[in-house]
């Protein structure tokens, strides 16, 4: 059963902080005018695809090579989202037992090589789209003709390196649904920084309140904010606990909901 709670019934509960986001459920904060949608940005990492055991395993693989102990995957993958550079200094610092700032930057510049090239000949090891990913980028994509909608477009927009990001859409079936792939190096600057996505506005002349942004993390509910663009937030991600946090303005549990959630009515 789906559950469509508004802002209004939330009023009820304890609060974003204290919710509790199990089974199937979209969660309405701040309602999306979603039939003058023009723009629909995708996370990767966590929002389309489960890339996790393959960033761990391309980690663990740069800590051995720089003579490190292994960390635990669910540590790494509680690193995703800033970026693979910030991926790799945060895994050198706790491997080595060190502040942030303390890593070498001779250590640091090897072992992100040695990460680059590991993750790209395995980052389809054992990655794959979440259920119902495919299916809802098609629905969405079939909007496009829809009588009394505007004619939307769709992008990815992700911190991680543009190479690995497109190969994987490509290796995955994903890259057809999609005007542009951008990737963390794409910009001078990562998310949230907007720069990203507001480029995306412009080359397809989307206003801020006719674009959306969806992600699992706190970083893209961030990016969104900073555009003044709306957001949704897949909880079923590497990062549910950042959206307690910074809630967005729709939280949805599966893939399988963005199709009602930005679906006009």
């Amino acid at each position: 059963m789906l559950c469509l709670l508004s802002v209004n019934d939330a009023d009820a509960m304890p609060g974003p902080h204290a919710a509790s986001y199990t089974g199937r459920m979209i969660r309405v904060f701040r309602p999306i005018p979603v039939e003058r949608l023009k723009l629909l940005v995708f996370d990767l990492d966590g929002t389309l695809i489960d890339s996790a055991q393959d960033l761990c395993n391309s980690v663990n693989a740069a800590l051995r090579e720089s003579n490190l102990g292994p960390l635990p995957d669910p540590t790494i993958a509680g690193f995703v989202g800033n970026g693979a550079p910030m991926l790799m200094r945060r895994s050198l610092a706790l491997a080595g037992n060190i502040a942030l700032d303390k890593v070498n930057e001779d250590l640091f510049a090897r072992a992100y090589a040695f990460f680059l090239q590991y993750y790209r000949e395995h980052k389809l090891d054992f990655t794959y789209a979440y259920a119902g990913v495919l299916d809802a980028l098609k629905a969405l994509h079939e909007l496009h003709d829809a009588p009394g909608v505007p004619v939307r477009a769709m992008a990815v927009l992700t911190n991680k390196p543009v190479r690995p990001a497109r190969g994987i859409c490509e290796g995955l079936g994903l890259a057809d649904y999609f005007l542009h792939i951008y990737g963390g190096d794409s910009f001078p600057v990562k998310k949230p920084d907007p720069l990203g996505l507001r480029s995306l506005m412009e080359e397809t002349g989307a206003a801020p309140e006719e674009t959306v942004m969806i992600g699992d993390s706190q970083v893209d509910v961030e990016t969104a904010r900073n555009a003044r663009a709306w957001s949704v937030g897949c909880t079923f991600g590497f990062g549910p606990q950042n959206l307690l946090e910074t809630p967005p303005d729709v939280l949805v549990s599966s893939a399988a909901e963005w199709t009602q959630a930005l679906t006009p009515a």
